[in-house]
């Protein structure tokens, strides 16, 4: 097997193929009416065997355009492709310029082949400006967006966008757009610089005239590696979205993030920082939910930090990980243009083994809430050699309320201050449930918390559990005495007799 994954007797037969593809005018498989991973896999194991050139770039004035310039060119809905066929998914396009400097290739693959989407400016309405007359008519697309039918059968809503390095987000049926999932995260948090790979190149399959998914295919390139990618992309109540992808190193990377979400918290009910604002939170996602091999939850909610924060969290084949939209109290945002409380969450579930690593959180400070500043993934431990392939697969699910994520109680809250005592760290957490609702005040629920290691013993004082009256669930209140400088990690859930009746919650407090 050569570097590539490849063994000599495949690579003839692969090459004896392309051989009698390319004679006849068409790509790999497309001949035989069919396109698949394979076939974008061979097109990036080719790649990554080349030195990365950088793309070629948008015009340099069309980067100089304003914000109101580039959000008046508007793509014209009848010229969305499948539309004229009445199929149940159509696609629109969006305009390079301004933030997106990089134009893609897309293609749509059918029974007869693979063919090039053509970029004409008369596809967009410009507005009032006069950039039209300027646009080269080759100039190409910054990505695009799928519309299907998930409200009313006769309105196309839409239903996920691919746009921006390798970005894409997604909704269901009731949700409003918010955090976003990337194709990949490379060197993220580390002093030498992130690496931002993209997708060049879209394969977008023509579905069938009573469809209720839609499949894509993407090539991605970087300066350290190359992938080939398979959605499928299938719209309703919860979005979910199958990946699949295979990566080819050029050079070796410190760090891979699979499967990267990336998202906005700005401030809640957590933060002690102050904020010149009228809502009482703001942010698009406001937790972390992991689901580790023996059947263990844990949540830690988001912070805004003063510093940049680096957590990580060991696993073992994860059930999954996410970034979730717990609140969903429009009264504790207060926000009738964004509606945060329609915010998608996002779930990432691996398919197959992925072995040891662990989840990282990154959460990096910031003052406004154009930013997004969460990031988490999947790194694995150990990464083949250099010239072997790497494949992962995994499903994202974009949902709103889900009672199953964790099944058991969950924290609903946590809020954080420095308590009665000298120089402690209060921290109160509410859980709600449905078991933990049906128990009576009397009932007697142990607060089991953990601090993590430090340098020095830290103290844990004044731990009480009470029912939480108001609301039906139960509070744990805490104050914690930090000694030395380091950060300390907290752990806590509610236990009954020896039975666990909550999630982990999980906190970090700076000292």
């Amino acid at each position: 097997m050569d570097r590539d994954g490849w063994t000599s007797r495949s690579r003839l037969r692969w090459l004896a193929m392309l051989g009698l593809v390319l004679a006849a005018g068409l790509a790999p498989r497309a001949a035989l009416g069919a396109f698949g991973l394979e076939d974008v896999a061979a097109k990036a194991a080719a790649l990554a065997r080349q030195r990365f050139q950088n793309p070629a770039l948008v015009p340099d004035w069309m980067l100089r355009i304003s914000y109101d310039q580039w959000r008046e060119i508007r793509f014209r809905p009848e010229a969305a492709l499948w539309r004229d066929r009445k199929l149940p998914f159509q696609v629109q396009f969006f305009h390079p310029g301004l933030f997106y400097d990089r134009r893609v290739a897309v293609n749509v693959v059918d029974a007869s082949g693979l063919h090039p989407v053509a970029f004409s400016p008369n596809q967009f309405d410009y507005g009032a400006s006069e950039l039209a007359s300027r646009v080269p008519q080759d100039l190409g697309y910054a990505g695009f967006r799928i519309h299907h039918p998930i409200k009313t059968p006769s309105y196309y809503d839409e239903v996920i966008v691919f746009l921006g390095a390798t970005y894409f987000r997604a909704v269901g049926r009731d949700q409003g757009f918010g955090l976003s999932a990337r194709g990949l995260a490379i060197d993220t948090a580390l002093s030498s610089g992130e690496e931002f790979p993209y997708f060049k190149e879209f394969w977008l399959v023509r579905p069938a005239p009573a469809a209720k998914e839609v499949v894509l295919y993407a090539l991605l390139d970087s300066p350290s590696l190359t992938g080939a990618y398979r959605f499928v992309v299938r719209p309703g109540v919860e979005m979910s979205s199958d990946v699949e992808l295979r990566l080819f190193r050029r050079q070796e990377v410190q760090k891979l993030g699979i499967a990267p979400l990336t998202s906005m918290f700005l401030f809640g009910e957590n933060t002690r920082r102050r904020f010149d604002d009228y809502r009482p939170e703001v942010h698009d996602s406001d937790g972390l939910l992991l689901h580790f091999d023996g059947g263990e939850w844990l949540w830690r909610p988001l912070a805004n930090p003063r510093d940049l924060a680096l957590s990580g969290f060991r696993m073992h084949d994860p059930r999954g990980f996410g970034l979730v939209q717990r609140d969903r109290n429009f009264d504790h945002y207060q926000d009738l243009e964004t509606r945060p409380d329609l915010r998608p969450s996002a779930w990432i579930a691996p398919k197959g083994d992925w072995g040891s690593g662990r989840v990282e959180l990154v959460e990096i400070p910031v003052t406004e809430e154009k930013n997004d500043n969460i990031v988490a993934y999947w790194v694995p431990e150990q990464l083949p050699p250099l010239g072997e392939p790497l494949a992962y697969a995994y499903e994202v699910r974009w949902y709103g309320e889900d009672a199953a994520r964790p099944p058991a109680g969950r924290s609903v809250a946590t809020r954080h201050d420095r308590g009665t005592l000298e120089d402690v760290h209060r921290l109160v957490i509410d859980f709600e449930g449905k078991q933990l609702a049906a128990l009576a005040p009397e009932t007697v629920l142990r607060g089991v918390v953990s601090l993590g290691a430090a340098t020095d013993p830290d103290e844990l004082l004044e731990q009480q559990v009470l029912k939480n009256t108001a609301t039906g669930g139960w509070r744990l209140v805490f104050q914690v005495r930090p000694r030395g400088n380091d950060p300390v990690e907290l752990r806590a859930f509610l236990q009954q007799g020896q039975d666990a009746l909550t999630e982990t919650w999980s906190y970090r407090v700076e000292p």
